[in-house]
């Protein structure tokens, strides 16, 4: 079969939600991917950030081979031998007193709004069904009914309503507009991504998050970050909220938590919020399973291990410095953290985002746009200096046939 093969079974059998670059991949190792034809490319898009660690890394392969082999799923109605290894070892990793093991981002975002919500009506006292949680325009939490009732985003929000209640939208990066929504005694809770990925990369000011906390901490709500694609190293700390030393109330994890070899998520908190949901509240059949406790387990280990934070910050400072050197009159704006960069697209003679993307395809390089004119750059942090001044040529090479 010939990638076109592929593409075209794919559009047949599979529902129509996904607008994919058409490239065909078969395999992958470290921050390499090869298609169907056996042409290699650099990943920069890292599964949206899952494949921090890189592709297939031996590591985390072989914890869930080994596992696999031993015991896969028990459910929540047994104890099983790794659950609190896990459970421990992750709660001490991020210096927490629970978590709550879940699957998807979504999901992970959606445990979090509840336990939100239970804290507001077991310890803050609001009124049962009168709590309101903060977020931001712009903001991409997921997919879910609730999750998108936060969302400004017509593509996620038209045609599936009506839409859960109980949301206050502010624009980002601005204090004094949760300030002012924080007045409301109401309010339970402020959710916010550190940096908005899905956005376009959008960085706050400095010290941004320091004052929403600070503000959260002095009206009794708890600050949640949305950690799913800028933790586990991507922004050149462990966690984005780590560059304001900002310790959320509650902490949502996923991607790159599993390396990219299934899913995996956590909701971290202490034991203030976490203990007000009771046996049956809440839950999930495969949160929590021993494969993914495992797996987890060493990709964190890898992340630690071969300083993958330090390495995005470094490296993240040359990609900077690189791309904004290109001359070029289709950059506008090249921006982000450790390696998680974007760059906006001026369009040029009928050329957009996705055509750039489409000739850095060609020239061995994958990556995806996001609202039509920015770029997101997210490489696996495994990614050498070597290797990331070789894909910056590919990116400046595409550029200037343009």
């Amino acid at each position: 079969m010939k990638a076109e093969d592929f593409i075209k079974r794919e559009h047949k059998y599979g529902a129509h939600n996904y607008h994919p670059l058409p490239v065909v991949l078969d395999r992958g190792e470290g921050p390499f991917v090869w298609d169907v034809e056996g042409k290699r490319y650099f990943d920069f898009l890292s599964a949206y950030s899952a494949v921090n660690q890189g592709h297939c890394h031996p590591k985390i392969i072989n914890a869930l081979v080994d596992q696999a082999k031993k015991l896969t799923l028990t459910s929540r109605a047994f104890y099983n031998s790794v659950l609190g290894e896990y459970e421990e070892y992750i709660t001490k990793y991020f210096g927490y007193d629970k978590v709550l093991p879940m699957n998807s981002g979504a999901e992970a975002g959606e445990t979090a709004l509840k336990l939100c919500r239970k804290w507001a009506y077991k310890v803050k006292g609001i009124k049962d069904g009168n709590a309101k949680i903060i977020c931001c325009d712009g903001n991409f939490h997921g997919r879910t009914i609730t999750i998108i009732s936060m969302s400004t985003d017509p593509d996620a929000k038209n045609d599936y309503g009506p839409f859960t209640p109980g949301f206050v939208v502010i624009p980002y990066n601005n204090i004094d507009a949760l300030a002012n929504a924080l007045k409301d005694p109401d309010v339970a809770g402020f959710m916010v991504e550190p940096i908005q990925g899905e956005a376009g990369v959008y960085v706050p000011d400095e010290g941004y998050l320091k004052k929403a906390k600070e503000l959260c901490e002095k009206n009794n709500v708890l600050f949640i970050a949305d950690e799913v694609q800028t933790g586990i190293a991507r922004t050149g700390k462990l966690l984005a909220c780590d560059h304001e030393e900002v310790r959320p109330d509650i902490l949502i994890l996923g991607k790159a938590l599993s390396g990219g070899a299934m899913p995996i998520s956590a909701v971290l908190a202490d034991d203030g919020i976490m203990l007000t949901i009771k046996p049956g509240e809440h839950g999930s059949t495969f949160g929590g399973n021993p494969l993914a406790g495992k797996v987890a387990m060493a990709a964190l280990e890898v992340v630690r291990e071969e300083k993958l934070a330090e390495n995005a910050s470094r490296l993240g400072e040359i990609f900077r410095k690189e791309l904004k050197s290109i001359k070029s009159e289709m950059i506008e704006v090249v921006r982000g953290k450790g390696l998680l960069n974007a760059v906006v697209i001026k369009p040029k003679n009928g050329k957009y985002a996705w055509d750039v993307c489409l000739a850095m395809k060609e020239n061995g390089l994958i990556a995806k746009p996001t609202h039509d004119h920015i770029i997101r750059f997210a490489p696996p942090l495994v990614i050498t200096e070597a290797q990331l001044m070789e894909a910056i040529g590919i990116i400046r090479k595409t550029l200037k046939e343009f």
